[in-house]
């Protein structure tokens, strides 16, 4: 039996990913802290006997490893996301996104797990907030594992891309809402602002085809991503917006790696950005 396990497996990474898992993974286990989430992808997937929940957090190593048994590869996902309260409570983040990763690494070294492939961010690159210096570090000690891994020790290896278009929290559904809710205009930070745009497909499949590829202490980075001004989505969604400046703690632009930036990248048209919106 070949078996899977995905930290933060109720997010929108997670779910997407275990649907795709399914079609390849004979046991495929959800980590998070979620139960509402949980009890929701429960009644999403219907009762397939290949699908395992846990309720843990990636703070507590012995629940890890105990989830952990048995199982061939994880995918870690789960991390402190939101950039604010990342700023607002660094220590928390810390707890969670670095010492999280130490626990993922212990547990499976543990448990005997045979590869790990972390999921990490474009903010990790030349970082200006903590969300971002949190998943540089962790970045750093899943790569640094591989020092010590040992002749049968697991394998490590980090996916970095950018924001998720239509993830929860991320500006397109946040946008929809206050649509929905009567607003004629929303908060932007600065509309000459560019971000890369990756669907939660290629998300998936950039993590699954470095499961298949790796070898041990890889930093997997797409290399061809699309981006978008700010001021050409609220164009493209029909909404006016109101200018609120730019925090101390985002970037105008993002970079994947030195000289892979978003403005840099093929710019998406107004055009473009309404139809892939209308497709997600």
């Amino acid at each position: 039996m070949r078996s899977i396990l995905v930290t933060g497996g109720s997010g929108t990474f997670g779910r997407a990913f275990v649907r795709r898992a399914l079609d390849t993974w004979d046991r495929v286990c959800v980590f998070s802290r979620g139960e509402h989430t949980q009890a929701e992808m429960r009644a999403e997937f219907g009762q397939d006997d290949r699908l395992r929940f846990f309720i843990g957090c990636v703070r507590d190593r012995d629940r890890l490893t105990r989830a952990m048994r048995g199982v061939d590869c994880v995918v870690h996902a789960a991390a402190l996301k939101r950039i604010e309260v990342c700023e607002y409570d660094p220590i928390e983040v810390v707890q969670t996104n670095v010492g999280g990763a130490a626990n993922v690494i212990a547990a499976a070294t543990d448990a005997g797990v045979r590869r790990v492939v972390a999921l990490s961010t474009d903010k990790a690159c030349d970082p200006v907030n903590a969300y971002g210096a949190s998943k540089l570090l962790a970045e750093r000690v899943f790569l640094a594992a591989n020092n010590a891994r040992g002749a049968d020790g697991p394998r490590f290896a980090v996916t970095r891309y950018g924001n998720i278009a239509g993830s929860n929290g991320s500006v397109i559904p946040r946008w929809r809402a206050m649509i929905g809710a009567g607003a004629t205009t929303v908060p932007a930070t600065d509309p000459e602002a560019t971000r890369f745009w990756m669907t939660i497909e290629e998300a998936v499949t950039l993590v699954t085809d470095t499961i298949e590829r790796m070898r041990g202490g890889e930093l997997v980075i797409p290399e061809c991503l699309p981006a978008y001004r700010l001021g050409d989505l609220a164009e493209a969604m029909g909404v006016r917006m109101h200018i609120i400046g730019m925090p101390a703690y985002e970037k105008r632009h993002e970079a994947m790696r030195a000289g892979l930036t978003s403005d840099a990248a093929p710019r998406l048209s107004v055009g473009d950005l309404r139809s892939r919106i209308s497709a997600l």
